[in-house]
């Protein structure tokens, strides 16, 4: 019988993570969202007035591909950018539209969110705290 390798916590953490995230994409998927895209929309309605390149920053993402989301977002009536002017920088916000999406994706974050505490309330309790810390170390 193989020898098995001992515990990595990065690995564990990975592995939690691609599988809840795989529930989140598939849970978002009927609001028309994805991953990426909830966290762009949240960027924006969190900073209203960000502009592409700071929202590209944020997410880690390419200021074109930041241009490509947002105009799907405006195209959909999820997003606006303030600016009439071309050339002029822009200053992106969150819709009336697209702050009932986030709404509708905040219940499947909850409901996510209750599902994972009651399958792993340990594990749950232990990234709140270590979360928590992290917080309060980066103060």
């Amino acid at each position: 019988m193989p020898e098995q390798p001992p515990f990595s916590p990065t690995v564990a953490l990975l592995t939690v993570g691609r599988v809840w995230e795989a529930a989140f994409n598939a849970a978002l998927k009927p609001l028309g969202l994805t991953t990426r895209k909830y966290g762009l929309l949240g960027h924006v309605r969190g900073t209203p007035g960000i502009s592409f390149s700071e929202l590209a920053r944020r997410s880690r993402i390419t200021v074109q591909s930041a241009h490509s989301a947002v105009a799907a977002f405006v195209a959909a009536g999820l997003v606006d950018d303030g600016t009439a002017q071309a050339g002029a920088a822009s200053k992106l916000r969150v819709t009336a539209e697209g702050e009932a999406l986030l709404a509708r994706a905040a219940e499947v974050v909850a409901r996510l969110d209750e599902e994972f505490a009651m399958e792993h309330p340990e594990l749950t309790e232990a990234l709140r705290l270590g979360m928590a810390r992290a917080v309060a170390g980066s103060e």
